[in-house]
């Protein structure tokens, strides 16, 4: 039922029409659509304000809602921006090797993780590179690894102060490069005297196994130490001690030794020549070495001496005894006796493993019964440089290494033959001011420290006083 009040629409509109004219009503009627219109249109004004908002990502009034809300075109150009400024870190595997006895490159690739095609990659960059295939036991290698298992670099410690490096360029090739630190050197002395062995007193005076064998060498030319030293012998000898970050590395060569045998003094310095080569001089420039080394082993003793009608221990007969024989534990390095060349290096019956060695047109060293052979016929060998290991091989009843020295093509006794034989060359007259200039502060300072233990040795022990 309608309500008798409410008013139909045409006569509402009809009761306008009769209250206002036609222009008021169209001018009313322009008015309203204009309002309409501003509230859907922004001004220039307002929308200059809304422009900067998505750019000023750093606002402390914006929140994680705003940025959600963003259109994706904005939130795109914010993500590309950051990009821009910081690109993520490249991540390396990094593995750290040591080489062990017996190991090859191969191996070490192996165990590191990396195919052995990036190994060939590296040998084929360069020669410095193809010296990786020539390690030695105790140096460390350091791999630095992409993720997709490719080589980005490789450090070889050779020791503590010289790395070498390979990084990975661009180009897929390695660049090379070397490093080496500087160590501190300090001189260091240590003096003792002999109750058994060289090697006992050494060690107990803390001088390493090196350093005895250094020592050794320097004397061996006018020493044996396997037949000439004596209970109550005695050396003082100065070093140099390497450090680095105050922490002892190693030793140097020795710079400064004296050894007393069977009360005769001798002695020698180091001195580097005007050439760069080191070597050692008496005191007034006569080279410590000889032509020949008195023995060819540092370490053993004499078990058969040289003897023209000695009984044969395997044969029970009179044979002659041509050489010295030296009692060593199996593996003892054998020494060349001078410079020259290998005229033969096999096996036979009697002689078992063998090097025989020619100096000169007048001399030659034979060596027997050796374990293993370190060079071939034909070869040229420096005076002291290792030709073999002691052995028990052919007609042998233990461990030695039979030596012999012929001259003209005599047996000689090798025990007494070198003391006649000529020495090395001394210091040149031309140079001997360079050599005093370098080697008497150090004979200076030797003697400096040998005074003190001298008078050590000397002073009475205290007696205890009765009251």
């Amino acid at each position: 039922m309608e309500n008798p009040r409410t008013p139909k629409p045409r006569r509402l509109f009809g009761a306008l029409r009769q209250h206002f004219p036609r222009t008021h009503a169209l001018a009313a009627g322009a008015a309203s659509f204009a309002l309409v219109l501003a509230m859907f249109v922004p001004t220039p004004e307002v929308e200059a304000k809304r422009l900067p908002l998505p750019v000023n990502l750093s606002a402390p009034e914006e929140t994680a809602t705003d940025l959600v809300a963003r259109p994706a075109e904005e939130a795109v150009t914010a993500s590309d921006a950051e990009a821009d400024v910081s690109e993520p870190p490249v991540t390396l595997d990094k593995k750290d090797l040591e080489v062990r006895n017996g190991d090859t490159l191969s191996d070490l690739f192996k165990r590191a993780g990396v195919d052995a095609t990036e190994m060939y990659k590296l040998l084929s960059s360069g020669e410095e590179a193809r010296g990786l295939a020539r390690l030695t036991p105790g140096e460390k290698l350091t791999f630095h690894v992409n993720s997709d298992g490719s080589l980005a670099s490789l450090e070889l410690h050779r020791d503590r102060l010289n790395l070498e490096a390979f990084t990975r360029e661009d180009s897929g090739t390695f660049r090379y490069a070397s490093h080496q630190r500087q160590a501190d050197s300090y001189s260091a002395f240590r003096e003792a005297q002999i109750d058994s062995s060289l090697f006992m007193a050494g060690s107990e005076a803390g001088l390493s196994h090196d350093l005895i064998m250094e020592m050794a060498q320097v004397f061996s030319s006018d020493i044996d130490f396997a037949l000439d030293i004596r209970k109550g012998d005695r050396f003082s000898v100065m070093f140099e001690e390497k450090f680095l970050d105050g922490e002892k590395i190693g030793n140097g060569p020795i710079q400064a030794v004296t050894f007393v045998n069977q009360g005769k003094t001798f002695s020698a310095v180091r001195y580097v020549d005007s050439n760069g080569d080191a070597n050692y001089y008496t005191p007034d420039g006569k080279s410590m070495r000889k032509a020949f080394i008195r023995t060819p082993v540092d370490i053993g003793r004499i078990s058969s001496h040289f003897n023209p009608r000695r009984l044969h221990p395997i044969f029970k007969t009179r044979r002659p005894h041509n050489g010295t024989d030296y009692a060593a534990p199996t593996g003892t390095p054998v020494y060349s006796a001078g410079d020259g060349r290998v005229i033969k290096a096999g096996y036979s019956k009697a002689n078992g493993n063998y090097v025989f060695i020619k100096h000169g047109e007048r001399y030659v060293t034979r060596y027997l019964h050796l374990h293993k052979r370190k060079v071939k016929r034909g070869q040229r060998v420096k005076q002291r440089q290792v030709i073999g290991t002691v052995g028990a091989t052919g007609y042998a009843t233990g461990p030695h290494l039979h030596y012999e020295f012929l001259v003209d093509g005599s047996h000689r006794n090798p025990a007494t033959i070198v003391r006649k034989l000529p020495k090395a060359k001394s210091i040149p007259s031309a140079e001997m001011d360079r050599f005093r200039t370098q080697t008497q502060p150090l004979l200076a300072k030797l003697e400096s420290y040998e005074q003190p233990a001298l008078a050590q040795r000397n002073e009475p022990e205290d007696s205890q006083g009765v009251n």
